[in-house]
Formats: structure tokens, C-alpha cells, sequence
């Protein structure tokens, strides 16, 4: 027996105590919990204080509780999915999207109008109430069951100058930059990643365990003025995906010397 004599609630007690034994590899990754029983017997306190310590634990995310199965450790191991993210074009101009193809659709695509947001109009250089076509699509990748959250917002003073974007706003983003590229735009893009808690509909769409952070990945395709065109927006669960970029070293500005 472990009994606790350590200060502190007793439930925090038993949860610093098991949270040792799964941090030294005692209770390894992916694998069951004791019972509420053995630990009962394990560290002396009644059945309310154990599962108050498991409660705290999957809080923390270091446990999954499994509806019929019981609780088990969460795993530690590399991501289920790594997402390249880079632009690419073949040899006949057109884009191409690294990952592209491993994503199903869960659902038929739902386009909208809209309008911009605090957090929208600050990536998109708009200001509130600015009018957007939008489209969200939830998809799957069908190899690792990992899901996604997609969603394109597209300026109607973009989709004005290029009629195709706001007749069909749910293209691929690949077609979407080909239509900029052919209306004269010269495409540049930039890309920011944060993570939040999820929201209930993240939550659910994304299908995340507790305590799971989404990755929210905000990609703007900008034109031969810096203006912002375009925006695509990505969220993940943090636990199940991984971000990849190729990085290569842009040229030093030529600096200009006064005569």
C-alpha cells in the first residue's frame, strides 16, 4: 500500500501520486488505469477521492476516460499526421497543394455570405462589416482518422474582380489561386499558428479527447501590392497533427546609398 501523507487535498494527493507513476513510466502510455478498486487499496482513501484524482488528472490531459472501457493513460507518442505547409506550382503553372489528396469529405461543403470580424478583418487588413463569401468544410483524413476544420473567407472586392470566386466560393484553394494568378495577381502568402481550447463545436466536429488544444493555422495569399486576397483558415487537435514548413533564406534587401 501507498498510502498518502503528503499536505494538500487528498484527492490532489492521490492525482500527484498516480501523476508520478505515469510521468516515470509505471502506468505506461496507452495503456489501463488500475481499477477504482486496486486503487482504493493502493493509497488508502475512500471511492469520491479517487475519482476526484482521476478527474483532475484528465483536466490535465494525462488521461482518457473510455465510456465501457474505463481510464486509460494517454498516449505520449509522435503525432498521427504531419501537414506540409508550402505552395508548390508543376511545370504547367499550376498549384499544388502538398497533402492535397489525403483529405475525404465528411459533408457536403457549406457556402455562405458573411461578414468580417474583429479577428478576420485584422488578417485581411478589413475593416468591421466588410462583406465575405465563405465556405466551411469539414474533412477526414481517412488513414489515421485524424480531422479537420477548413474554411475559406474571400473579400467581395476580391470576388468583384475575379466573378468565378464569388460564383463558386468553395473551389479547392489550388483553383483559387490559379483564378488570382490568370486576374494578374503576382501570389505571395503568409501563415501564423496558435493554439486555443476548443470551442463546444470544435470540440465535437474535431471529435478531440479532454483537455486537448486546437492548432489554428491562418494562411493569407496576398498580391503583387502586399494586399490581402484571400484567407484560409485550418484547425486540428494539437494531439493528433503536426505542422511541417521548408524553409529556405530570402535575399538581403539592396540597399540604397544617397548620391
Amino acid at each position: 500500500m501507498s498510502e498518502i501523507q503528503r499536505p494538500g487535498a487528498l484527492y490532489q494527493q492521490v492525482a500527484a501520486a498516480i501523476r508520478e507513476a505515469i510521468l516515470s513510466g509505471e502506468f505506461a502510455p496507452d495503456s489501463p488505469l488500475p481499477s477504482e478498486a486496486q486503487l482504493i487499496t493502493r493509497y488508502g482513501v475512500s471511492r469520491p477521492t479517487v475519482r476526484n484524482a482521476i478527474s483532475a488528472l484528465r483536466a490535465e490531459g494525462l488521461i482518457d476516460v473510455r465510456h465501457g472501457k474505463g481510464s486509460f493513460v494517454r498516449s505520449s507518442g509522435q503525432p498521427h499526421l504531419t501537414i506540409e505547409r508550402r505552395v508548390t506550382r508543376t511545370a504547367e503553372g499550376k498549384f499544388a497543394m502538398p497533402n492535397g489528396d489525403i483529405w475525404q469529405e465528411v459533408e457536403e461543403p457549406s457556402s455562405y455570405r458573411t461578414h468580417i470580424t474583429k479577428d478576420t478583418g485584422r488578417l485581411l487588413q478589413l475593416d468591421l462589416e466588410e462583406a465575405l463569401f465563405g465556405c466551411d468544410r469539414l474533412l477526414v483524413d481517412p488513414s489515421t482518422g485524424t480531422r479537420a476544420m477548413h474554411r475559406m473567407l474571400i473579400p467581395f472586392e476580391v470576388a468583384e474582380a475575379v466573378p468565378s470566386l464569388g460564383d463558386e466560393p468553395c473551389q479547392p484553394p489550388a483553383a483559387i489561386y490559379q483564378a488570382l494568378t490568370q486576374a494578374g495577381h503576382k501570389l505571395s502568402w503568409t501563415e501564423t499558428v496558435r493554439a486555443h481550447m476548443p470551442l463546444p463545436d470544435e470540440r465535437t466536429s474535431l471529435q478531440l479527447p479532454d483537455a486537448t488544444p486546437v492548432l489554428h493555422v491562418a494562411r493569407i495569399a496576398h498580391g503583387s501590392d502586399e494586399r490581402p486576397l484571400f484567407l484560409e483558415e485550418l484547425r486540428l487537435g494539437a494531439d493528433r497533427a503536426e505542422l511541417a514548413y521548408r524553409i529556405t533564406a530570402d535575399k538581403e534587401p539592396t540597399r540604397r546609398t544617397r548620391t
